[in-house]
């Protein structure tokens, strides 16, 4: 299968150098702006971030489908702030309406205190019980003919059917992330890409080999998504002088330095070994900000960041999750070179597979 590429949409104009484009007020010029440029550079799908307090991700997604072609969503949901009922439907709806360009991503909260200011007062290994409910549930809404009942410790259905159905067979991919437990057994029985943060490449195989082995208990195969934050310059030199500009860019700003779940604990725990890692990924900026979001960098030229990241597709992860810390630049610049240069490579992996096999 090609490899995929991913990016990250926000719905108003950053400034400066910035660690997340979610936030804030709603530009809908920009936000047409920013989806179009993802799509001209050759992205495959974007990300739709959530927070308590920001736009409602599949208004967002909407919007931005209703002015691009072919790029898709994956658009963050929560499960527990709605119904998993209505859910379904939603994203059944937004599946039809948009030609089958959904994906799911689900989160259980970036913290307790977050959930708080949405009513929910459950917290996170519980979040993940409810979350592996709530996804039995959607998933039967999704693909069964006939209403159905239910009754679970967080929910309970009498005669639940959903007449929509998704485009997309047997139904949208449903990615998730997470270090902990509770997310990889809700992940291994409900998800289909597990989405993991830019580690090194003997840890990623660890983990891939981990995921396999939990999802072949439910006779699933799962896919793998990995983020990264390509900092790229025409010679190698000058992209470590763009990286340590970001990072005294970002040194200034007010990050909590403690982790925040147990996947920044493995990025600290990680960056606290080195600043560099297989010759191009670079950690100081994720120590900087206490690992908030997918702060891995890969640094060198185009063809050195996407040879990089193509030892990661050899080790079996299918899409990439690319952004940087100029956000409508960084999706420019790397459609120039970086993606069809991870484009070519991946499809030339897979001749010399089918070849050799």
């Amino acid at each position: 299968m090609p490899v995929r590429v991913i990016g990250m949409i926000g719905v108003e104009p950053p400034k400066g150098t910035t660690l997340h484009v979610i936030g804030g007020g709603v530009s809908a010029p920009f936000l047409k702006e920013f989806a179009q440029a993802h799509e001209a550079a050759g992205f495959d799908m974007v990300l739709v971030g959530y927070y308590s307090s920001s736009a409602e991700g599949f208004n967002v997604a909407s919007y931005a489908a209703a002015h691009t072609r072919s790029l898709s969503f994956l658009i963050a949901h929560r499960p527990g702030i709605v119904s998993p009922t209505l859910a379904a439907r939603a994203a059944a709806t937004f599946d039809h309406l948009s030609g089958g360009r959904l994906a799911l991503h689900i989160i259980a909260g970036v913290s307790d205190q977050e959930q708080e200011s949405e009513g929910d007062f459950l917290k996170k290994d519980a979040r993940y019980e409810r979350a592996a409910e709530y996804l039995s549930v959607v998933r039967r809404m999704w693909t069964l003919d006939k209403p159905f009942d239910h009754e679970g410790p967080y929910y309970r259905f009498r005669g639940a059917w959903s007449a929509v159905k998704p485009l997309q067979k047997p139904y949208p991919p449903v990615f998730f992330g997470g270090s902990s437990p509770g997310a990889l057994s809700m992940g291994a029985e409900h998800c289909d890409v597990f989405a993991l943060y830019g580690e090194p490449l003997k840890e990623t195989a660890e983990r891939i080999d981990d995921f396999r082995q939990r999802c072949a208990a439910f006779g699933r195969v799962p896919r793998f998504n990995i983020s990264f934050r390509p900092i790229i310059a025409p010679t190698e030199g000058q992209a470590w002088d763009k990286a340590h500009q970001a990072l005294r860019d970002l040194e200034g700003a007010n990050f909590t330095k403690g982790a925040q779940d147990k996947s920044a604990e493995r990025m600290l725990a990680i960056a606290a070994r080195g600043d560099t890692h297989d010759e191009r990924l670079w950690m100081p900026i994720a120590a900087a900000t206490g690992a908030k979001g997918n702060t891995s960098c890969l640094v060198g030229t185009p063809r050195q960041v996407a040879d990089a990241m193509l030892e990661y597709y050899r080790l079996g992860v299918g899409s990439f999750l690319i952004r940087g810390f100029d956000p409508v630049g960084d999706t420019t610049e790397y459609g120039r070179e970086l993606i069809p240069m991870l484009k070519e490579g991946a499809l030339r992996i897979d001749a010399q597979a089918a070849v050799a096999a």
